[in-house]
């Protein structure tokens, strides 16, 4: 477009030329001369002032030119300023928000059938699977597993404990956890009845040994515990049973109210996070999340294929037929965007004319000439049509 504005003044200049030259043998010559001689101020003058915009014409330093470099700093405080007006403001992006359905898009994301072309998905499951096989491992999953650490020291689990342990007496599910340990202390007592009968031999003096009492002695001992363990699985009325069940009762309230027990507990939990196992426990946990991850990003339709996937749609269906729900995720988007704009507008404005600033004047010149010199080297060719038939016609006013 700078060929052609240009190559435009060049042609009115040689007509001019050529008009001048044979005006004399022929007068109608002297309409084009002022058609030309007029496009060729009018195109000169825009040239000016379209290179004013940008830089010094020619190199000379005339007052107000070079617009753009000189003012570089203010454009882009006035481009935040416009940005964070008429976009940032809580007002306006809540007004904007009002008529954006956040709920119905995700019902109708979520039920769009795996394959069937979803550039969307495509497109974010290839970026995830990208970004977590690109990240350092070793220390994306220190930073994981810190986390984790240090919101698990943070938290006090000794209420969590007690409320959940208080819930399951109140609603009996705690009796198959204890019928599973009576099970499993039938079973410990049968695979360690020789031992059992070696503790006795040894304690027994001589004068049982030597009477044959300590055998008797450990039958006694031994049938004894399994009677135990038959009578408090078959009987819930057990005394030994609602003994172990009030002291559940008592644990789950001194978990929530007792500070010696919730102080025990806690320590317990750091020591046991300090513990090797542990971390090495998490470690492997993180290893097997970051590799499910991946591979579900990696081949997201085959996940969503299946139960997952009916789970989704079910969501989604959810989504758009439930009004009260729709309303109240709508209403959450809602919030969520005007506390973005309310507590980090003024970051992203800083941030626009802290970047304009940073640009050298080189720069700001050859992006905004490339985003509208197009339209600018149109304004040359206008000016030199326009002031062309200008000149025309003072032309022939100033015959009549």
């Amino acid at each position: 477009m700078k060929r052609v504005a240009t190559g435009l003044l060049i042609v009115m200049a040689a007509v001019f030329a050529l008009a001048r030259a044979y005006e004399d043998r022929y007068p109608a010559l002297a309409y084009v001369k002022a058609f030309a001689e007029a496009a060729m101020v009018g195109g000169l003058a825009d040239w000016f002032a379209v290179t004013a915009l940008f830089r010094h014409p020619l190199g000379l330093p005339i007052p107000h030119t070079a617009i753009i470099p000189r003012n570089k700093d203010r454009i882009g405080e006035t481009l935040a300023n416009f940005i964070r007006e008429n976009f940032l403001i809580p007002a306006v992006v809540a007004r904007r928000m009002q008529n954006i359905d956040v709920a119905g898009a995700a019902g109708r994301f979520l039920q769009t059938p795996a394959g069937e072309g979803n550039r969307i998905r495509a497109g974010a499951s290839r970026l995830i699977a990208d970004i977590f096989e690109s990240l350092d491992d070793e220390r994306l999953g220190g930073i994981v597993k810190g986390a984790i650490a240090t919101r698990l020291r943070k938290m006090e689990v000794s209420p969590l404990l007690g409320h959940a342990l208080a819930s399951a007496i109140n609603e009996d599910r705690h009796v198959p956890m204890l019928e599973a340990a009576i099970r499993w202390m039938a079973r410990a007592l049968d695979a360690n009845e020789p031992l059992i009968r070696d503790m006795v031999h040894k304690k027994a003096n001589w004068v049982l040994k030597l009477a044959a009492l300590d055998t008797k002695l450990a039958d006694a001992i031994i049938d004894g515990l399994k009677k135990l363990t038959v009578e408090m699985s078959t009987d819930p009325a057990h005394p030994v049973r609602i003994r172990i069940e009030e002291a559940l009762v008592q644990l789950a309230n001194d978990l929530q109210t007792k500070p010696e027990t919730r102080a025990r507990v806690e320590e317990m939990k750091d020591q046991l996070l300090d513990n090797q196992s542990v971390s090495l426990w998490i470690d492997a946990l993180w290893q097997r999340a970051r590799e499910a991850m991946i591979k579900a990003a990696r081949n997201p339709d085959a996940v969503l294929a299946g139960k997952l996937g009916d789970v989704m749609k079910a969501m989604g269906s959810t989504l758009e037929r439930d009004a009260r729900i729709r309303a109240a995720i709508n209403q959450f988007a809602r919030r969520a965007a005007v506390g973005m704009a309310a507590s980090y507008g003024g970051s992203m404005v800083k941030l626009v004319s802290e970047t304009i600033r940073g640009w050298d004047a080189n720069t700001v010149t050859g992006r905004l000439e490339a985003a509208v010199g197009r339209d600018l080297q149109y304004i040359r060719i206008n000016g030199t049509l326009v002031g062309g038939m200008v000149g025309l016609v003072l032309h022939l006013l100033d015959g009549l």
